[in-house]
Order: C-alpha cells, then sequence, then structure tokens
C-alpha cells in the first residue's frame, strides 16, 4: 500500500485556534482537510484565509452546522476520492498532544490496515463531570463489544485506514454529532477491523471553547448506544451466540 496520510480537521467556530494545530501539521508536510461546520462569519473568514494562504490546507464548508461526526465524515469522504491512504482525525481546539503525530503515523505506515487510536492520559485541567460521565460510554461499549478492547472510544485523535473505513461510511448512516466517535469504533471493532492504542496527553484549556451540550449530545450518544445494543443482539442471534 501506497502510506500517502491527510488530517480531517472539524473546526466549528475555533478559528483562532485551528492556526496553531495547521501550522503544527504543515511543518510535517501533512496535508490538511479542514471542515468547516457552519462557523459563524468571523471564524469563516478566518478558516477560508487559512486555506487562502497555504496550499496543503483545502477547506470544506458545511453551509449551516451539522455536528462533529458529520464534518469528520465530509473530511474522510473527501480524503477517500483524493486518494489518500489514512486520515488523521485531530480537533482544532488544541487539546490533542501533535508532538506525538509522528508515532501515530509511524505506526500507521508500519501496521497499515490498522486503526490507531488515541488512549488518552489527562491532566487535572479535565472537568470533573466530563472525566466521569466516560466511565458510562465505556460501559456501554464494552457491553456492545462484549469484551474490552476498546479501552476509550471518546478520544477524536485517531489514523484512521481508509480502505477500512470507506465501506462503513459507504453502507452504514452513522451519528452526526458527538456520537460519530464512539460509533464508528464499535462498528468498526464488528468487522474486524484491528486497533492500536496509544497513550496521547489531553489538556482542556482554560480559555477553550467546548461545543458538547449535556442535554442534545448526551440525548444523541443514549440513543447511538441503543441502537448499538440491539445491533449486538442481533449479531449475536444470527450467530447463534444467544
Amino acid at each position: 500500500m501506497n502510506f500517502r496520510p491527510c488530517a480531517v480537521i472539524p473546526v466549528y467556530n475555533h478559528g483562532a485556534s485551528l492556526a496553531a494545530v495547521a501550522d503544527r501539521l504543515r511543518r510535517q508536510d501533512l496535508p490538511c482537510l479542514v471542515v468547516d461546520d457552519g462557523s459563524t462569519p468571523e471564524h469563516a473568514e478566518l478558516i477560508r484565509s487559512l486555506g487562502e494562504s497555504d496550499s496543503g490546507i483545502e477547506v470544506l464548508t458545511h453551509p449551516v452546522n451539522r455536528g462533529k461526526g458529520a464534518a469528520v465524515k465530509t473530511g474522510l469522504q473527501a480524503a477517500g476520492k483524493r486518494g489518500f491512504s489514512h486520515a488523521v482525525q485531530i480537533d482544532a481546539d488544541g487539546q490533542h498532544d501533535l508532538d506525538d503525530l509522528k508515532i501515530f503515523l509511524a505506526r500507521a505506515q508500519t501496521d497499515p490496515e490498522a486503526l490507531i487510536c488515541g488512549r488518552p492520559v489527562f491532566d487535572a485541567s479535565i472537568p470533573k463531570g466530563r472525566y466521569y460521565s466516560r466511565y458510562l460510554t465505556h460501559l456501554w461499549v464494552w457491553i456492545n463489544t462484549g469484551s474490552l478492547a476498546i479501552p476509550d472510544a471518546m478520544c477524536g485523535f485517531r489514523v484512521y485506514p481508509l480502505t477500512q473505513v470507506m465501506p462503513l461510511l459507504n453502507r452504514e448512516a452513522l451519528g452526526d454529532r458527538m456520537d460519530f466517535d464512539i460509533e464508528i469504533l464499535v462498528r468498526l471493532h464488528w468487522r474486524g477491523v484491528a486497533m492500536t492504542w496509544l497513550p496521547t496527553r489531553v489538556r482542556y484549556h482554560a480559555d477553550g471553547v467546548s461545543h458538547f451540550r449535556p442535554l442534545e449530545d448526551n440525548w444523541h450518544i443514549s440513543r447511538m448506544h441503543a441502537r448499538l445494543f440491539f445491533g449486538m443482539l442481533r449479531r449475536r442471534l444470527g450467530m447463534g451466540y444467544l
């Protein structure tokens, strides 16, 4: 396989922090597909100008906000159409430690069919509510996979092998919001896709802007867990497990 990675960056009103993230990626000669998910005009202008200033940054635009998952899917579909072999999913808010990027890419090149996933190492900056609420999702993921193979399904720092991901995206209607990161891992696990987990530091900046909406996003995540649960039951019934 010809190893040709790019970065997919979903953005919604993170125009200011995006420039630093993109700069770090471009220093490593990584082409960037930035998906502006309906940002407000002032942020949209910052995002557009970033694309105009660097030929290695392509900006894709959603006219209205559709959700992080929808933005990532747009970026992954575009990466596949442009002939990239792998896509690094990275957040635009600067939470992820890009010092680990070389390690992630090296592992993806060594094992090109595997999904390389970040296993977050948090410091004291993570809000306690966000930290402890993750365990409920961990529990449901373990139930829906019947294993402990996915230690963390919520970290958005990953390297997707597009040969494995594109058939799934073309067949399944995955969630459009914060539920996407979780659902795609469970469904790839069901398909037998190998996953490698690498520790990576995640920091919540004091002045950072979070678009996680506790009521609405937890509702979407709960519905997604329910869909996966009944999907898991159907799979097991079909294979005679129950």
